[in-house]
């Protein structure tokens, strides 16, 4: 497993990050037959209710088997401590470069009141996908070879909010299908979510039933494209119940 190519890379802070944000749609892409991975750049340890980084570790490995992912790394970056620094990004890049995914999947803009890792997440995901395909540069990367990642996209944990993140462009992935494993994934984390925190799976649903409305779908997940989304037939991306066979 240790050279597996996959098709998409989801980039969180800390494990659990993930599973919040797209955990739907990286269910039903391992369901279509996809090979998917998870970089969680931290262990998120310390934190308040956990008996430490082994038992969070566990959680992250029970909700990756529940999603169906391929592969599941972690850099073991410091928690709380997180920065984007050369270092960091070029432990992700060798990440890109191992295991060649067409996609990435990471934060968009800031989490408001929540940990201020996300946005140094953001940071070093966007200059891994560049470092990856850098030439000329093969000191610090193993001998791994460049790669060049086709697309990457975004997605943000806010849930106290309806304010769109800056980007591009905005599209919701259906995941009316896997809603409910995303939650089970969720669940796993028992360490981060006691039951006196169980409102989180709650808003989590809402959240994702929300954006499914918004495009027609039981439920969704969104995400942010900083590139124009192109069709080849108007009619069947607008009114695709009218469109030609």
């Amino acid at each position: 497993m240790s050279d597996i190519e996959l098709d998409l890379i989801a980039v969180g802070a800390h494990p659990d990050d993930v599973e919040i944000a797209c955990g739907g749609t990286l269910a039903r892409l391992t369901n279509k037959g996809y090979k998917v991975g998870i970089v969680d750049l931290t262990d998120g340890e310390p934190t308040p209710h956990s008996p430490g980084p082994d038992a969070r570790l566990a959680e992250a490995q029970k909700a990756a088997e529940i999603l169906g992912v391929a592969l599941r790394l972690n850099l073991n970056l410091p928690n709380r401590r997180l920065f984007d620094t050369f270092e960091a990004r070029v432990a992700l890049a060798k990440v890109f470069r191992r295991h060649r995914p067409k996609v990435v999947l990471g934060f968009g803009g800031k989490t408001v009141l929540a940990s201020p890792d996300h946005h140094q997440a953001m940071l070093i995901t966007d200059a891994a996908v560049f470092y990856s395909r850098l030439s000329k540069w093969d000191e610090y990367f193993d001998g791994l070879h460049v790669h060049t990642v086709t697309n990457q996209l975004s997605f943000t944990i806010a849930l106290h909010g309806m304010e769109m993140p800056e980007a591009s462009g905005y599209f919701i992935a259906d995941i009316g299908s896997t809603l409910n494993v995303k939650i089970e994934a969720i669940r796993c984390y028992a360490s981060q979510f006691p039951p006196h925190k169980a409102g989180i799976f709650k808003a989590v649903e809402t959240m994702n039933r929300y954006h499914g409305l918004t495009a027609g779908f039981e439920a969704g997940e969104l995400f942010m494209t900083y590139r124009s989304v192109g069709v080849d037939d108007l009619m069947r991306w607008a009114a695709p119940q009218h469109a030609k066979t």
